[in-house]
């Protein structure tokens, strides 16, 4: 076993894998770059190595910084994480070179595997079942609509390179096919240096389920599959295992076809074979077929964990180590059910939108397993992934577990920045998926029921109204009726409401209509129901808790306000960013829904539109600038009729 490894990468991965290598005595280096300097992974680590500056080309990138860290530390091993190098094998041939090992499958291995088209050859040879699709080198997108035109719509548009949901459009007309394809092929060459894309039919009523594999390079066994349907703009949001509606014949059929892929190219370490499912008509060993093959540890991986009670960090560093697979097939064993939500930054009814900010409050519950690489006080940086944490519960039944997920989630506490807690929590409750109906179009069927689920009530903002007013620190709430005004207007920077205190224990809160609220010790009654919520007060306000989040910070009710931006005709950055394109000059005229710019931010494209028909009369960006959130970038005047 190793003495010490270098962990290349940051944030919750890299906690993750310092937790097993202290359960197994291994030391641990960190790598940082200058916007992690004081993070949880870089405190938590042995040692600590400076990378560079905060963009990712300019540290976690850097492949020779992070091979001459880990000779400089005396480290044995390098443990990639995912993302960021996981999957380059440029990077595995250096590590080797430099004598060190890569806790992971060989360079080989990955390059096998790297681009979807060439795995998928690889694949029919080894007799595991792909979608239907092309997988050419001829790029000119001609070829590629006409592709798109013999599969028949509506078609996947996906790079070759990389994952993530990064370079992948759903296409549903050949009128649609030019701009997506061109979105896409600049997407993955951002993202992946490479635009090369593959076209495939897009499956009606699909499941993401995929096989988590283990190898040592000459066998390998499967430790049963996860369904990761519910996804949005493709990208994972819940995640469980194992898969619901899972029958012994496929479960045995999906296991198999992922062994024979893992063993075809020797593989060695953690894998993921991930299956595009048809389930229109229940789960048939005859409807999944291969979509690519993760070469890494996945962000999922702690759901496979608590139903094989495998620590998979182990067995890679096992297995990294020399030793040889430690179980066979026949040793594996599922014991009940696991969910994990990923739990982010980022603003839910404004398109899943990235976000940034100070986490002036982070609690999380007990009894939950809690994945994170952030603490109170931390930023959400504009640099990397906006994953606060990721939320992992175990119960003996899928109804249990679920049922705890909910729980975890009405019980984490966030303020600082816009979350999706309380979406993840309309999910959780969300009928269909309670009975095990999902597939990966579930969230954009019931988006706006999902989104209107998690909007602030009445009595939230009640509870958020006494908070701001002071009420509920006990030592004022004591005394509310000996010194605190009778009667005063709380504003906050979404409005106001008038709270009186009309005597031991009651008050008046008045918004659109007026609210009586009682108060014993900790327990609080808002029109005569007893509130399971919980008023949080911190730096950056008050927060409600525990039902539909409310954040309020106070305002100054004499304080003069600012213009108003609505109805000013500018198109806002929603998020700090780089300013990929500008698609409009000025003088052009606009109809609503027109392409606008396109923003690059948090590893992802944003196309911004027009939100009404106009004339540009200024471009107040270009491509190639760096904005903060809010800058303007587009005006539009109104059209003389």
């Amino acid at each position: 076993m190793f003495d010490k490894i270098l962990i290349a990468n940051r944030g919750e991965i890299a906690c993750r894998v310092i937790d097993t290598c202290r359960r197994m005595g291994v030391a641990t280096v960190a790598v940082y770059s200058d916007a992690d300097r004081a993070a949880r992974h870089v405190a938590m680590a042995d040692q600590a190595v400076h990378l560079g500056g905060p963009a990712p080309a300019d540290s976690y990138l850097r492949g020779d910084a992070i091979i001459a860290a880990a000779k400089a530390t005396g480290a044995h091993a390098i443990h990639p994480g995912y993302g960021f190098l996981s999957e380059n094998p440029d990077f595995v041939d250096a590590v080797e070179a430099a004598g060190l090992v890569f806790i992971g499958p060989s360079a080989q291995a990955i390059r096998a595997m790297g681009l979807k088209d060439a795995a998928k050859a690889l694949m029919e040879e080894a007799g595991v079942p792909v979608v239907p699709g092309y997988h050419g080198s001829d790029q000119d997108p001609a070829r590629l609509a006409q592709a798109a035109d013999q599969i028949g719509y509506p078609v996947l548009i996906k790079a070759v390179a990389g994952g993530g949901g990064k370079g992948m459009r759903q296409v549903d007309s050949p009128a649609k096919f030019p701009e997506a394809l061109e979105s896409a092929q600049s997407e993955a060459r951002k993202a992946f240096g490479n635009a090369d894309v593959l076209v495939e039919k897009y499956v009606q009523s699909p499941r993401h389920i995929e096989v988590q594999v283990f190898g040592d390079g000459t066998r390998a066994v499967h430790l049963f599959e996860r369904d990761c349907s519910l996804q949005r703009r493709h990208q994972k949001v819940i995640e469980e295992a194992p898969a619901p509606g899972m029958t012994p014949q496929m479960r045995d059929a999906m296991g198999q076809a992922a062994v024979r892929a893992a063993e075809a190219i020797g593989y060695a370490g953690a894998g993921t074979i991930e299956f595009i499912v048809d389930g229109s008509d229940g789960l048939r060993p005859d409807r999944f077929w291969f979509m690519e093959m993760n070469t890494r540890l996945q962000v999922e991986h702690p759901v496979t964990e608590a139903i094989t009670g495998i620590d998979l960090v182990e067995w890679q560093l096992r297995v990294a180590s020399g030793e040889s697979l430690p179980a066979r097939q026949e040793d594996l064993t599922i014991r009940g059910h696991a969910f994990e939500a990923r739990l982010y930054a980022e603003d839910v009814p404004a398109g899943f939108l990235p976000a940034t900010g100070r986490l002036a409050h982070l609690h999380f519950p007990q009894g939950a397993r809690i994945e994170t690489g952030v603490r109170p006080g931390d930023s959400i940086s504009p640099w990397y992934d906006p994953m606060i944490a990721k939320v992992v519960t175990h119960g003996a039944t899928r109804a249990v577990a679920l049922r705890a997920l909910e729980q975890a989630l009405v019980d984490t506490e966030v303020a600082g920045s816009v979350t999706n807690l309380d979406f993840l929590i309309a999910l959780a409750r969300h009928d269909g998926f309670r009975r095990g109906q999902v597939d990966t179009g579930l969230i954009a069927r019931d988006l706006d029921t999902l989104i209107a689920d998690s909007a602030p009530d009445a009595r939230a903002l009640v509870l958020g109204v006494v908070g701001l007013a002071g009420l509920a620190d006990p030592a004022v709430r004591g005394g509310a009726t000996l010194w605190q005004p009778l009667r005063r207007t709380v504003a906050w920077d979404g409005g106001q409401a008038v709270l009186e205190v009309l005597g031991p224990g009651v008050a008046r809160v008045t918004l659109d209509r007026s609210h009586e609220v009682r108060w014993q010790g900790d327990r609080w009654w808002v029109d005569g129901d007893l509130c399971r919520e919980r008023i949080v007060s911190h730096g950056a306000g008050v927060s409600v808790f525990g039902g539909r989040t409310v954040h309020l910070t106070a305002l100054d009710p004499l304080a003069r306000t600012g213009a108003d931006d609505a109805g000013d005709g500018l198109t806002r950055s929603p998020m700090p960013g780089l300013v990929k394109a500008v698609h409009v000059t000025q003088g052009q005229q606009v109809a609503a829904g027109d392409r606008l710019v396109v923003l690059e931010a948090m590893k992802m494209e944003h196309s911004l539109t027009a939100s009404r028909d106009g004339l540009v009369a200024e471009v107040l960006a270009a491509a190639g600038d760096q904005v903060e959130a809010g800058a303007p970038l587009i005006r539009l005047e109104a059209v003389d009729d």
